[in-house]
Parts: structure tokens; sequence; C-alpha cells
């Protein structure tokens, strides 16, 4: 008889198994055809390191007594410590022990989109008067982000998607995990350390029609620059020219003027001259609710009709990533924007926060050590 192993010969009999077993006995050592000769893991490499991590990793590394961490996507105050604002810290206190912890939908909580996007578009847009956006809940803005990509990829299969040079490194790993061909397109010129407007629309007029453009609301990382009004006003017209689709990732709002809504300047200019438009909203930073992943995807559609089949879609991709979002989030960030007292505290802090962020690299600048 044939034997597939040799593990199936000695395991042929019992003869030949208590054989086995005393020889693997006095002589201490495993019967050989029970060590393991195979893993299904055996071909997996290490993952590259992170960009950003990495400069995390280097600092911790690093002994020099005035290190400071460059990497890190966190606020931080004069001592370097992290901070939790004020009314983040009051809305704990009130919705503390008043909750229950049951599934949120799988579109997230409602009443949070419903903020969320007005903070993003204004309250008083035509869009929102419509119904026209559907907006669902999402892991923090690279969840947002994510969740439009899989949508685009899945509805638009043909688009390619146009992100800025520098972007965010983790914007390139979304698109490339959905499967959406990507492209970059000049953003920052060096030599003036400013915006590279001309290059910007020769690469975005070059661009194929209706492409999809990653556009950063305000605070472009890593650079800090943006287009002034104007320079949105003429971008608009170009998008209208070409059909581009534009998606704002809003992850600093409040943080480059220190006005919630001189920073949404953008998305309204587009807004008013008629674009159909998304959004992938964090509140990572501008409400320090980095570990609470808490955001908000948000696609304008033609009509409520449209947008409600939109969110149905969104809903039905965010079923097999992560069934539902957290609550706790969501709960915060409610609790912050619908009560006046909270939401005044919360602009204020922002404006602290976005002062003091125009004034840093003018001080770490002149204080560096050559």
């Amino acid at each position: 008889m044939a034997y597939r192993s040799r593990l199936a010969y000695l395991l042929s009999s019992p003869a030949c198994r208590l054989s086995a077993v005393k020889s693997a006995a006095v002589t201490g050592n495993v019967v050989p055809s029970c060590r393991r000769e195979f893993s299904w893991w055996s071909s997996v490499q290490p993952a590259p390191r992170d960009p950003i991590l990495g400069v995390t990793t280097a600092y911790l590394a690093d002994t020099h007594p005035s290190k400071i961490n460059v990497g890190v996507g966190a606020y931080r105050n004069d001592e370097g410590k992290p901070v939790v604002l004020e009314c983040v810290r009051e809305a704990e206190k009130r919705i503390g022990g008043r909750e229950l912890m049951e599934y949120l939908p799988m579109g997230g909580s409602a009443r949070f989109c419903e903020l969320a996007v007005g903070l993003a578009y204004g309250e008083d847009t035509q869009v929102l008067k419509d119904k026209r956006v559907a907006s669902i809940q999402a892991l923090s803005g690279t969840g947002a982000v994510r969740l439009f990509a899989e949508f685009m990829k899945r509805f638009q299969p043909e688009a390619e998607a146009y992100l800025p040079l520098p972007t965010w490194s983790n914007h390139h790993n979304v698109f490339r995990d959905a499967n959406v061909n990507q492209h970059t397109y000049r953003y920052y010129l060096a030599s003036t350390r400013g915006l590279d407007f001309e290059g910007l629309k020769e690469d975005l007029k070059s661009a194929p029609n209706r492409s999809v453009i990653l556009l950063h609301a305000c605070a472009h990382n890593p650079t800090g620059v943006d287009p002034t009004p104007e320079q949105w006003k003429e971008l608009s017209k170009l998008f209208k020219e070409k059909e581009h689709f534009p998606l704002f990732d809003m992850a600093y709002q409040g943080f480059a003027s220190g006005d919630t809504q001189r920073d949404n300047q953008a998305i309204r200019i587009f807004l008013e001259d008629g674009h159909q438009l998304a959004c992938a909203q964090s509140f990572a930073k501008s409400m320090g609710l980095y570990g609470q992943r808490i955001g908000c995807i948000s696609i304008v559609c033609a009509d409520a009709t449209e947008a409600a089949t939109v969110k149905s879609q969104l809903e039905y991709i965010a079923r097999p990533m992560y069934s539902s979002p957290p609550v706790h989030g969501s709960l915060l960030v409610t609790s912050i924007l619908t009560d006046s007292d909270l939401k005044q505290l919360w602009f204020k802090e922002v404006k602290v926060i976005g002062i003091s962020l125009c004034a840093v690299p003018s001080i770490y600048e002149s204080s560096l050590i050559i």
C-alpha cells in the first residue's frame, strides 16, 4: 500500500505507532514527520514602513532633550502634551452614563450627519434645503475617503482620480486599495514655497474629462498652502469646463484661519457654481477626537430621490467593511454642535488653535539649530 506521508505510515497500525513513540522517548527526538513543515503565511514579507509613523519612530529613538515630533498629526500644547478641548470634556460629562450602547444604523447617527454636513457646506446652503445631499457617518476622514473611493470604483469604474503633489501619503493607499486608477497634479512650488497655480491648472486641463479631483478644502496637508478665494473661483470654472468631479477632504476646518465658516469657503464657492461634489470630513483634528474615529462622507446629488439612492449604496458598501460605526464620537460632536454654549466654546478654542498654528512655523524657523 502506498502512503502519502511518513506520518500516515507511522500511524497505519497500533504497533507502528507504539514503536515510533518509544523511539522518540528514548532518543529525545520528535518524530520527524510531526514537525511543522508548512505554513500558510511563509511567503508574507514585512510591510513597508509608513512614512509618517516612521518619523514618530525616529523621534522616539532620538535622545536630544529638545526634540520635536514633526510626524504626529495631533495638536500639542507648549509643553508638547496632548490637548483635550474644554468643550469635549464638558460634552463627556453631559453624555456620561446617560446614553445606551446600542448599535447605530449602518449609516450612523442621522443627527450627527445632518450637523456635520451643515458645518461643512453652510447651514443655509440650498442643496441642504432641497435634501440633495447623501451622507453617512464614517470612520474619521480616512474611512470617509475610502467609502467614496469604493463608491467611485463601483459606479464610475472608468473615472480616474487625481491627487495633489504632495498630499497626505495615505490618500494614495486608499485609492490603490480601492483599485482606482490614480495620478497626481502639480500643487506646491518649492522655489516660492507657495501654490503652483499655473502648473495645477495645466495638469487639470490635461486630465481626461470627468475625472475625480481630490482637493484639500483648507489647511492643505502637508504644505499648509491653500488657493485664494479668487483662485478657487477660477478652479470652479475650470472644473465646469472639464466636467471634473471635486472630492473635498476636510480634516482641518477652523485650523487654517481660526474660523470654521471661512475655512469652508472653497466648498461654498463650488456649490454656488452648481457643482455636484463630495466631502470627506473628520473631527479628529478640529475637535481633537483622534481616537474616536468620527467622520462623515457626503455626496451632492441631482435631487432628493437620487440622494436617498446614493445613501443606500454608501450604507451597502459600509456594511461588510465594519457593519456600523462607533457611537461615542457621534454623541460628542452632536452634543457640542447642538448646545449653543458648547458650540461657542468650541469656536473660541478652534480660533486659539488656528492662530497658534499660524504662528508656530515662523517660531520654529527662527529657533532651528543649523
